[in-house]
């Protein structure tokens, strides 16, 4: 998406690019923030905007990453104000019996929402694989227990690794503060992220261990289905609050027919640094992304996002 200039914006020749080159991890960053791409498409879009209009201000280029960076910044905490962060529905409630109902789907600003891979990772292999860990949907969400000021502080020093000095100059603040809150956020983080099962890591999968769970579903062959995943799998269906724990939960939940789980086509994808799939329905039309998150070759998290809107952004 090209910058939307101001049209009282004077032209400042050739900087367009320079600005351009962050759109990318700017994108990565303030979804880590947001929890939600279009959020983050309409931050970035806006620190854009807001730094055309800067951009002739601006002394030299030497500056202009961490110009760039506080901008996002305050779009996010701007954005985010005071309300409840973002979830997964296993930070919602408890697990539910296979014989239970959906119930009713919540709004969409309830849910972390997945985004393609190839929009926020890099070429690089060293970083693609720590950017792929930091974008993962339990991350993620873990990160919305935070306030929003250590959410920021904690992605820049732990994930995009700035000193502590950049970081104490970004938010206008000291670097007491910014280990202080460093601490704080740390400490938060590994509460949220150890609540609960889904927040395991993940592991690369062999693509034909993948096309055999796009067949099963092809097939609906419930049997083969669950064969793939853990024991302990976790299943979770955005825009639900329903999650389930373990397979023989989610076999007996497939066989009750509990919802439409029949799927004329599945296309693989990759969404948040993992396996997805794009899948479609009886005649053809959107049906759900299935983000799927491997370990010893069998699925330890099934996150079904039963939402037909989200498919076309994943699909090739």
């Amino acid at each position: 998406m090209p910058i939307v200039r101001p049209a009282q914006a004077a032209a400042v020749p050739g900087r367009e690019t320079d600005l351009e080159e962050f759109r990318r991890p700017l994108l990565a960053y303030c979804y880590r923030m947001l929890g939600s791409h279009h959020e983050a498409e309409d931050a970035v879009q806006e620190t854009m905007i807001r730094a055309w209009r800067g951009l002739a201000r601006l002394d030299g280029l030497g500056g202009l990453r961490a110009w760039m960076y506080k901008i996002a910044t305050n779009v996010c905490l701007d954005t985010l104000g005071d309300r409840r962060g973002r979830a997964l529905p296993m930070d919602l409630t408890t697990p539910a019996e296979a014989s239970g109902e959906l119930g009713v789907p919540l709004v969409e600003s309830t849910w972390v929402q997945p985004i393609p891979t190839r929009l926020v990772a890099g070429d690089d292999p060293l970083e693609r694989a720590v950017s792929s860990e930091s974008i993962r949907l339990a991350f993620v969400a873990a990160l919305q227990f935070l306030l929003p000021r250590q959410r920021a502080v904690l992605i820049l020093r732990d994930v995009l690794c700035w000193r502590a000095a950049e970081v104490a100059s970004l938010l206008d603040t000291s670097v007491d503060g910014v280990n202080s809150t460093l601490r704080r956020a740390r400490a938060a983080l590994a509460e949220a992220r150890g609540a609960d099962p889904a927040r395991a890591g993940a592991e690369a999968v062999d693509p034909a261990l993948l096309a055999r769970y796009v067949d099963a579903f092809e097939r609906f062959d419930v049997d083969r289905i669950v064969a793939l995943l853990r024991y302990d799998a976790v299943v979770s269906m955005p825009p639900y609050a329903f999650w389930l724990h373990g397979r023989d939960a989610f076999r007996d939940f497939l066989r009750a027919g509990r919802v439409g789980c029949e799927y004329r086509r599945g296309v693989a994808t990759e969404a948040n640094g993992v396996p997805a799939v794009a899948m479609y329905g009886p005649s053809g039309q959107p049906s759900a992304l299935h983000v799927l998150e491997w370990r010893a070759g069998r699925v330890a998290t099934l996150h079904a996002y039963l939402d037909p809107a989200l498919v076309p952004l994943f699909s090739p």
